[in-house]
């Protein structure tokens, strides 16, 4: 791998890590026009870093909310001072709930199809196919839009979400791991059709991230003892360069979102889709 593809391949990841549009997908067909017939472990580590604390920084108010509820509220319990019941009707309390739950279908599903990673991480026909999905996917949170625009609904905040909700989430981050699939764009797509409101949807979905994000490296890592040396100098700049993109991509993707124009990127999806189905094939 040459310096130039680190930061190709860097900026491919970082822009579609966040943006709805499959970040897996187009490192596949970027890997397939470079001539890179396996991934590189040492690299792809380095970039699903990169935009790990990407994501980390932009939520960090968030996150260290969260992170001062649980320890507030654990020792407020342990004094007997505050039940369950109190605990959860926390907000950040709640989130964080959200979140783990969410997390375990994604785990269970990432598990298992991580298991013929091999098979369709190769497959540019799948790769086509999920994109157009993807696009039909994201069209129709702009018909959502209208419809409860129509109707004068608005969408829910976080608070109001269930359990039962955030996993189906969750099911659907999990399924994100076949190439094609926009992790960002149907995890929000899902939680606006729940009835999340735009903000509360790109929330919740990109926290729901970090903890995949973070599993997906592992997974990686777990093969890293097969993995040849990687000149640390492509490491660093792959790394560097998905970390940066991808908080302004991020910044970009949350201000989109928050207007309710998910569906602008419904053509692109469907025009990459078809390009490589017909070129691929």
């Amino acid at each position: 791998m040459e310096p130039f593809q680190a930061i190709i391949l860097g900026t491919i990841q970082g822009l579609t890590e966040f943006l709805p549009v499959s970040s897996s997908g187009h490192l596949v067909i970027a890997q397939h026009l470079f001539g890179l017939k396996e991934s590189e472990l040492y690299f792809d580590i380095s970039v699903h870093l990169g935009t790990l604390v990407a994501v980390t920084i932009y939520f960090w108010k968030e996150l260290k909310a969260i992170i001062n509820a649980i320890f507030k509220c654990s020792v407020l319990f342990f004094k007997g001072e505050s039940s369950l019941g109190d605990i959860y009707s926390d907000t950040h309390i709640k989130l964080a709930v959200f979140v783990i739950v969410g997390s375990i279908p994604t785990a269970i599903l990432g598990l298992w199809l991580y298991k013929v990673s091999d098979r369709i991480f190769s497959s540019i026909t799948i790769v086509g196919s999920m994109l157009v999905v993807t696009g039909i996917i994201l069209f129709m949170t702009g018909c959502l839009l209208w419809g409860t625009c129509r109707i004068k609904e608005e969408g829910r905040s976080l608070s109001s979400f269930t359990i039962k909700q955030a996993v189906i989430v969750g099911f659907v981050q999990g399924l994100a791991i076949i190439p094609g699939v926009s992790r960002s764009g149907s995890t929000i797509a899902v939680a606006l059709f729940l009835g999340l409101n735009h903000e509360a949807a790109a929330t919740y979905s990109f926290l729901l991230s970090i903890p995949a994000i973070l599993g997906a490296g592992v997974l990686i890592l777990k093969d890293i003892s097969n993995a040849s040396a990687f000149p640390i100098g492509l490491l660093i700049i792959g790394s560097l360069t998905s970390g940066v993109v991808g908080y302004c991509a991020l910044t970009f993707l949350m201000h989109i979102v928050k207007k309710g124009n998910l569906h602008f990127f419904a053509p692109y999806c469907w025009l990459v889709g078809l390009m490589t189905l017909i070129f691929g094939l």
